[in-house]
């Protein structure tokens, strides 16, 4: 029996291109010189494609692989896949939850802490030899603030449960309350904000949620406020940041991701009351590496016909009720 053929749209860890090569056949998007001659000419044979996390897949790439069954893509994030058009066109679009919320989570506080206490900057007093000339600023303090997380997902959660150990009391907001949480529920992130000094987003990206986070949520969060962002960088109003940092409205953020990733504004770039890193939460080799092998997996799975370890909600139901046709 013909092996599946599995289009990769970019570059991917070994973890994932070694595996698929010996299983599948493979073909690479990105290296081929005229995309759209390649895919009127062989889009029907793909049955599977392998994704990074930031290869945008639309209705107009999918509508020009007609025999597709399956996205595996890489990262929990997968907003850049259109999933709804996929799941209603029979589709099965994955991603990878779960291996990453530890690192992430761990991340999260470490840039919490880096922004509050103003480490890389003392770390530049340092390297810059002006300790000799004088101490180093005092810097606000994490004792006595409240926390508030937009959006208590699985990555949501694990943050919380470290910062338990901190003493800190915790609220949060979602699309709905969540029943067995003991977290105090907020509808509205604008009054979630007003109620805390430290606000942390791990809220998806898409259309739904684009600038959710604007001018009146940092207005409410205050000028003692920390905003931290490991979730998406669309669903915040760059500019009204840049204006709240630089105008005092908030103290500090704290930034893991971006709008228009790699390309970071230089005016939030120029800002002492920040923290920046450049998407780097899952990024350690244990982690990104068992993220590459779900990825494997779920193509495995699927082409074995035991269906889709980690489908997305948008085509969970399409993953039910539709195998391999392998």
């Amino acid at each position: 029996m013909a092996r599946p053929e599995i289009l990769q749209i970019a570059p991917m860890l070994p973890v994932v291109t070694d595996q698929i090569a010996k299983l599948f056949t493979v073909h690479r998007l990105w290296e081929v010189a005229d995309k759209e001659a390649w895919l009127a000419e062989n889009g029907s044979r793909i049955r599977g494609v392998a994704a990074g996390g930031h290869s945008p897949i639309n209705e107009t790439l999918l509508g020009k692989l007609p025999s597709l069954e399956i996205v595996a893509a890489f990262g929990v994030g997968y907003d850049q896949i259109d999933a709804k058009w996929a799941g209603n066109n029979g589709i099965v679009v994955t991603n990878t939850p779960d291996v990453l919320t530890d690192e992430v989570a761990d991340l999260t506080i470490g840039l919490l802490i880096s922004t509050v206490r103003r480490i890389p900057a003392a770390e530049r007093h340092l390297r810059d030899g002006k300790w000799p000339s004088g101490a180093f600023p005092l810097t606000s303090s994490l004792r006595d603030r409240k926390i508030g997380i937009l959006g208590l997902g699985r990555i949501g959660k694990a943050i919380a449960k470290r910062l338990q150990a901190f003493g800190l009391p915790i609220s949060y907001y979602g699309r709905h309350k969540q029943d067995g949480v003991e977290y105090a529920y907020v509808a509205d992130p604008v009054e979630l904000a007003r109620q805390v000094d430290v606000l942390i987003s791990v809220i998806p990206g898409g259309k739904a949620t684009e600038k959710t986070i604007g001018a009146a949520v940092f207005e409410a969060l205050g000028p003692d406020g920390i905003f931290l962002n490991v979730g998406r960088g669309t669903v915040v109003d760059e500019a009204a940041l840049i204006d709240a940092l630089k105008s005092n409205k908030i103290q500090a953020a704290g930034l893991d991701v971006y709008a228009d990733e790699p390309n970071v504004p230089a005016e939030l770039m120029a800002l002492e009351n920040t923290v920046l890193l450049p998407h780097v939460a899952s990024g350690t080799v244990h982690t990104r590496n068992a993220m590459g092998q779900l990825v494997v997996d779920n193509l495995v799975s699927w082409f074995d016909g035991r269906g889709a370890v980690t489908p997305v909600a948008e085509t969970a139901e399409v993953a039910r009720t539709k195998g391999s046709k392998a």
